[in-house]
């Protein structure tokens, strides 16, 4: 029996319905795919100062986490290990990373494209976005579940701050959560965005 599950993790992924991240298999539970739990729409600008909503993004798997540019700690390193992902699957079409600003009110559209290009992030592929603060924290929060169960109940004037990596398939659901600062992690990230999506031919 293990050793089937083990089998079918490597072949699918799970969808995840509520912020305690209860994995569900459609296939095996009978639920319909369609009514399981889906990313809202927003309106953000990225650093090159173009208004992207999550209909821009349809058809794209997204890679999704939350940083703010002063951050000295835990979002360098995030950023570099994300990287490292889009460069392991730059043979892949159809996905996208977006990078959340949880600080907005400071970091305009000239400082995210500072960011951008001091990590050398790949414009084509990664947004940093930034918006309106209580949008953007109840996006993270109700949304992606980034904090799990302990933030999906906060306010947005409760600071958001979390290493937590979201992986989004094309039709808006949640497929994946990853601690971003643990390389062994983003390596799980990798191998699920190739069960996600097809290479090119």
């Amino acid at each position: 029996m293990l050793v089937g599950c083990q089998q079918r993790l490597k072949t699918s992924l799970p969808y995840y319905h509520t912020p305690d991240f209860t994995p569900i298999w459609p296939d095996e539970t009978g639920e319909n795919a369609d009514t399981l739990h889906r990313i809202r729409d927003f309106h953000m600008l990225d650093q090159s100062g173009h208004e992207f909503s999550l209909q821009d993004f349809k058809g794209d798997v997204l890679v999704v986490n939350f940083f703010f540019t002063a951050c000295p700690s835990i979002c360098p390193t995030l950023t570099q290990n994300i990287k490292k992902v889009a460069e392991a699957t730059s043979d892949l079409s159809g996905i996208r990373f977006l990078s959340f600003s949880v600080t907005p009110d400071r970091d305009s559209v000239s400082k995210l494209a500072s960011y951008a290009e001091r990590f050398s992030l790949p414009a084509d592929r990664w947004h940093l976005l930034t918006g309106d603060q209580e949008d953007i924290y109840n996006l993270a929060r109700r949304s992606f579940f980034a904090e799990e169960e302990m933030g999906y109940n906060k306010d947005s004037q409760e600071f958001l701050h979390t290493e937590h990596v979201l992986l989004v398939d094309t039709e808006g659901h949640l497929r994946g959560i990853y601690k971003g600062t643990l390389p062994l992690e983003m390596e799980s990230l990798t191998s699920d965005l190739r069960i996600l999506v097809a290479p090119h031919e």
